[in-house]
């Protein structure tokens, strides 16, 4: 009996110090999710994620000509409503490439900030917010303004300063920083 513990033991040891991919991790581990064809681990903050996602490269692209990515790898914590390129897609037609210019970087950082609460703050947690808000919460990002989540046919959706609404398709993005949720809107603030 010694001898199999021992073994096993020695079978784990191996592994913590080698190293895992998710088929070896332990069962009680939670399995990364996987947004834009990249699993998203935990143990990394929101750049060593964001820069795998191809739903997000528009954003990982906004957040480098802001000079955000610095910030986005502190310690946070941070949760992010993270924009794809379709949610991109949808704002006016040269819209991202105005605000992608060097002499824009103040206005990109100001709706890129408008996407970032201070916190950790999981779907669940906003949804419970929201409830005992009476249907909504109101959230203070980054930027300075407010958003707003409520719930809407069973997801979350967060509504910025002019009424526009964005819905989480995809809540709790666990980050070593932080949580990213992922909308299919961007947000724009006053």
């Amino acid at each position: 009996m010694k001898r199999t513990v021992n073994v096993a033991l020695g079978a784990a040891m191996s592994l913590l110090v080698l190293g895992t991919n998710a088929s070896l991790a332990p069962a009680f581990a939670q399995e990364p999710v996987t947004v834009g064809g990249a699993p998203m681990f935990a143990n990394k903050n929101i750049i060593e994620n964001a820069v795998n996602s191809k739903d997000h490269t528009t954003l990982v692209a906004a957040v480098k000509a802001a000079g955000l990515v610095d910030t986005l790898m502190g310690p946070g914590p941070f949760t992010v409503f993270a924009p794809t390129n379709a949610a991109f897609g949808k704002l006016p037609t040269g819209t991202v490439d105005t605000l992608l210019k060097p002499e824009q970087k103040a206005k990109l950082t100001a709706v890129l900030t408008y996407h970032v609460v201070p916190g950790n703050l999981t779907g669940a947690q906003l949804m419970a917010d929201a409830k005992a808000g009476g249907s909504k919460a109101t959230l203070k990002t980054v930027q300075g303004e407010t958003l707003k989540v409520a719930m809407a046919g069973g997801k979350l959706e967060v509504i910025d300063a002019k009424g526009g609404k964005s819905t989480v398709t995809i809540p709790d993005v666990k980050q070593s920083n932080g949580v990213i949720h992922v909308v299919d809107t961007v947000l724009m603030p006053k």
